[in-house]
């Protein structure tokens, strides 16, 4: 491919190994120009590999990795100087308030004193940190800990971030703070590749990629992920749905079942209907409550997804 491509990351049949261990196989994908792009997977997906081959912190074995048009292993200094990267771990200065975290990351990337005290007050108004700014970063909350690394980050402007699971670990308060952040940068024009294990936030995306052991199983908009689950789903209530779902193990049941909160997501193709799974539970004496359609989500076409690929 021509190094003229316009969007902002692109990677064509990407590969990399640590030893015998094939961390990423052959992904394809492109981060169109403003949008919120979602890596989403479990851990040990691939996911933080393909960030840190882009942000030029890992070489890859193969594959083409471009970053605005440039080859990211041939320029590296052009990558550092124009991305924004916030790693799983940002090294926030523990013992440096707010204000001097920000001030010491605009002066690391030499933006003019005029123009930092300008972002700097944006900053605070976009994470709500003004409050705080005298506080230490050691005695922040994990949810402000991290709109804090954001916002050193977002110091020198970048219009293109990569994100590496920043949400892990976060209260659901702090999570859904953090993504309206995300969602008024990309509304600004800023282009966003995030990395999640959370299925709840590809929802938050524009686009997606589904990964699991390297590969990359799906891409799309949610809302077209969803119409590839296109069989009917149940619900089976259980008071004890960790038994429920051993029942259908041990009754060798060739559909789809997973644990869903209080009770077990089972599909069975598209033939598949209420009467069958009745018939097949009490067939095998197996317990539950209630049974109901329910409409499937992205965890249970990522369950579908990985069982192929693992196959």
């Amino acid at each position: 491919m021509a190094e003229s491509n316009t969007n902002p990351i692109l990677i064509n049949n990407l590969q990399k190994s640590y030893g015998a261990v094939r961390a990423v196989r052959g992904v394809s994908f492109e981060v169109q120009e403003g949008e919120i792009f979602g890596l989403i997977g479990p851990d040990g997906a691939g996911k933080t590999t393909i960030i840190r081959i882009v942000v030029s912190l890992l070489a890859a074995d193969s594959g083409e990795v471009l970053f605005k048009g440039r080859s990211v292993g041939e320029h590296i200094q052009f990558v550092r100087t124009n991305v924004g990267y916030m790693p799983q771990r940002f090294s926030l200065y523990q013992d440096l308030t707010v204000r001097e975290n920000l001030d010491f990351f605009g002066d690391l990337f030499k933006v003019p004193l005029d123009v930092q005290r300008q972002r700097r007050e944006e900053l605070y108004a976009f994470s709500k940190l003004g409050p705080f700014e005298n506080r230490r970063a050691g005695q922040l909350s994990g949810g402000m800990k991290q709109k804090l690394a954001l916002s050193c980050m977002l110091m020198h402007e970048p219009d293109v971030i990569l994100l590496d699971e920043p949400t892990y670990g976060v209260d659901p308060v702090s999570r859904s703070e953090f993504w309206d952040i995300l969602k008024k940068l990309a509304e600004r024009g800023t282009t966003i590749l995030v990395t999640t294990a959370y299925m709840d936030e590809a929802h938050l995306c524009d686009r997606v990629g589904l990964m699991f052991d390297g590969q990359l199983l799906a891409l799309d908009t949610p809302s077209a992920l969803l119409k590839q689950f296109d069989k009917p789903l149940f619900l089976v209530e259980s008071s004890r749905p960790h038994e429920t779902y051993t029942a259908l193990k041990n009754a060798d049941f060739k559909g789809e079942y997973n644990l869903f909160g209080n009770g077990v997501h089972i599909s069975a193709g598209k033939d598949f209907s209420r009467n069958k799974l009745i018939k097949l539970l009490e067939e095998n004496r197996i317990e539950y409550k209630s049974i109901r359609p329910v409409q499937p989500g992205l965890e249970d076409l990522f369950l579908e997804l990985q069982r192929t690929a693992a196959s």
